[in-house]
């Protein structure tokens, strides 16, 4: 994996949000296309362990969507939100709610950067209190938010192909 590869993620003490950055090496609507893409969503989407299924993905301003990962247990763990934004190939702002703890919603900005001809992706997670964010880091999602991107750049690297 190169420098650009490496997922960052950063969680200031104090403040509410996480931001997530990951640079790949392809051009930006190659990256939000395949990003934004409903089929290819259960290829990249969360970490490695879980399968992902995509219940609704209505990709427009009020749209609703929903994922589901399973375990090999089958177990299902849903996530659900409405999208507030979708300017391609440049943004998508979205809330964010795992099912398993209703009430606790964040605001999701992902960002698509033109950087040099590959595409930075900053997304940035807003919860409703530091202890809803702290709450999410310690639930491990900085390891499946690792997975996530390198499963997304696999996707990305193999559309350049």
């Amino acid at each position: 994996m190169s420098q650009t590869e490496i997922t960052e993620i950063t969680a200031e003490p104090g403040k509410q949000e996480i931001v997530l950055r990951h640079t790949f090496d392809a051009p930006r609507e190659l990256v939000f296309a395949t990003a934004t893409d409903p089929d290819l969503l259960p290829d990249w989407w969360g970490p490695d362990r879980l399968s992902t299924t995509v219940d609704v993905m209505d990709l427009r301003p009020g749209g609703y969507w929903r994922l589901v990962h399973h375990d090999t247990d089958g177990n299902g763990f849903a996530f659900h939100g409405v999208h507030h934004d979708i300017t391609a190939p440049e943004r998508v702002v979205r809330t964010f709610e795992f099912e398993g703890a209703p009430g606790h919603v964040s605001l999701e900005t992902a960002v698509f950067e033109d950087v040099d001809g590959k595409t930075r992706l900053t997304t940035t997670s807003v919860y409703q209190s530091v202890e809803d964010r702290d709450a999410v880091l310690a639930s491990g999602m900085e390891g499946g938010a690792r997975q996530t991107m390198e499963r997304l750049d696999v996707l990305v690297r193999k559309a350049r192909t």
